[in-house]
């Protein structure tokens, strides 16, 4: 590739941005940000601080004494909270059914589109999450939206729970994804939305790897 690009990968929860961007990442050997996790951490802080997970002035003051590390681990990216390895404990189901109040606070969301375009000044990134290409990286030069219906989202995250041994319900998760498909689309600072010049991939009937290929062809045009 001969331009170390910036690519903003967006879409709603369980379209599989998470693993398509980090696999595209490391094929180009760029760098892979995980937005949500960034938020993902803060929530789990605040529900362990027991803070209102809707005062915004209060989880700013938070974030402001929080450190939050993305570190390449062999299989996956480690999140760190303060230094301590948080990777499993902000997959919980308590902090998965919490992050959308956080993530909407205007305060939060301030200074975390800060930390993370400071990530992305000198460009080779995959960010992913619900407003890179329209808030975070709205110049960055390849923008993907990944969609999938409800019910192959609910699919593959009640898979994803079942693998890991956990108990699930796939039509409560069903319900689940669709009420923060409405909180996304809803909330009234950055909310999820295609940018206009992004390009929309159905991975319904998708592999992750003919996803992956899409994408990496896309990224071979724009550089």
């Amino acid at each position: 590739m001969k331009k170390r690009i910036n690519i903003a990968i967006d879409g709603p929860a369980g379209a599989g941005k998470s693993t398509v961007a980090r696999q595209v990442a490391d094929y180009l050997s760029f760098l892979y940000i995980d937005t949500g996790a960034m938020y993902r951490a803060l929530t789990y802080k605040a529900i362990e601080r027991e803070i209102d997970l809707e005062n915004g002035p209060l989880l700013k003051e938070l974030l402001n004494e929080t450190i939050i590390d993305l570190k390449v681990g062999e299989e996956e990216q480690h999140v760190f909270l303060d230094n301590k390895d948080v990777t499993t404990d902000i997959r919980s189901y308590n902090v998965t059914n919490n992050v959308s109040f956080v993530a909407r606070q205007s305060e939060v969301r301030e200074e975390m589109v800060k930390r993370q375009k400071v990530l992305a000044d000198k460009g080779g990134v995959v960010m992913d999450g619900r407003d890179i290409g329209t808030h975070v990286l709205p110049n960055s030069e390849l923008k993907v939206f990944l969609i999938a219906s409800v019910e192959e989202r609910a699919s593959r995250r009640y898979k994803e729970l079942i693998d890991k041994g956990i108990e699930a319900d796939y039509n409560t998760i069903k319900d689940e994804i669709a009420l923060r498909d409405k909180r996304d689309t809803e909330r009234e600072v950055a909310p999820l939305v295609k940018a206009d010049d992004a390009s929309e991939i159905d991975t319904t009937s998708m592999t992750i790897s003919e996803v992956v290929d899409c994408i990496l062809q896309l990224a071979k045009e724009r550089s």
